[in-house]
């Protein structure tokens, strides 16, 4: 930022000199040089602004609030084209819902203290990589 402010305290000059041309001659150089400081000073306005913008956003006791702390997705299975099952958390209480295209369908509350049984999948043991897992696991 310190940057900006010193480019466009060196350019100022090159500003007034390319203003003090005439209508009748064409200065390349003095255009050039009032385009360059006019896009510096552009440039040195936007990162000022974002600067600022940013800082701002992060002090603001509101945008803490943005961040959810209270509800987290723990799991989602697809079960077809814009159909799934998601286990949510809100609050610490464990929800089955049922999403579909149009609706979302609360299904069961869940206990997680009670025994969850896991299913393996068994789509990875008929792969190739799966047998050799077995395999290593075994031996």
């Amino acid at each position: 930022m310190k940057a900006a402010v010193v480019t466009l305290l060196i350019l100022f000059p090159c500003i007034a000199a390319a203003a003090d041309t005439s209508g009748q001659q064409f200065s390349f150089l003095a255009s050039f040089l009032q385009m360059i400081a006019a896009l510096a000073f552009v440039v040195g306005l936007i990162l000022v602004t974002w600067h600022y913008s940013s800082k701002l956003m992060r002090g603001l006791p509101a945008g803490q609030h943005l961040i959810a702390k209270h509800i987290r997705l723990v799991e989602s299975r697809y079960l077809g084209p814009k159909r799934a099952l998601l286990l949510v958390e809100v609050g610490g209480e464990y929800l089955l819902l049922a999403s579909s295209e149009t609706t979302i369908s609360f299904i069961k509350r869940i206990d997680m203290l009670e025994d969850i049984e896991i299913i393996e999948d068994r789509t990875e043991q008929r792969t190739f990589a799966g047998i050799l897992a077995r395999l290593r696991q075994t031996s």
